[in-house]
């Protein structure tokens, strides 16, 4: 199974509301927080609803800071088990 990673980098009191939005799309995308200091999430995504989620994102990114960035070094996330578990492709 394919997923797509969209990391962004945010405010942190975007976070929730960031994670609301997208994840009131049911099985739209799953949004984990990467690193809470740094504001760093990243958003889960099928490939086949990858055009709806950028098009969300894009729609939040009029109203927030929101900054698409490259996949942190392994070491920098908080220990997401998720984020582990697919780049490893279990």
């Amino acid at each position: 199974m394919d997923v797509i990673e969209i990391y962004l980098r945010v405010r942190r009191t975007d976070i929730a509301y960031i994670k609301f939005i997208l994840e009131s799309y049911e099985d739209l995308g799953i949004v984990r927080t990467v690193d809470r200091k740094k504001a760093t999430i990243v958003v889960l995504a099928m490939p086949d609803f990858i055009d709806h989620v950028r098009a969300v994102l894009h729609a939040l990114s009029q109203e927030l800071e929101l900054y698409e960035i490259p996949p942190p070094a392994e070491h920098e996330a908080d220990g997401d088990w998720l984020v582990g578990k697919i780049r490893r492709g279990e």
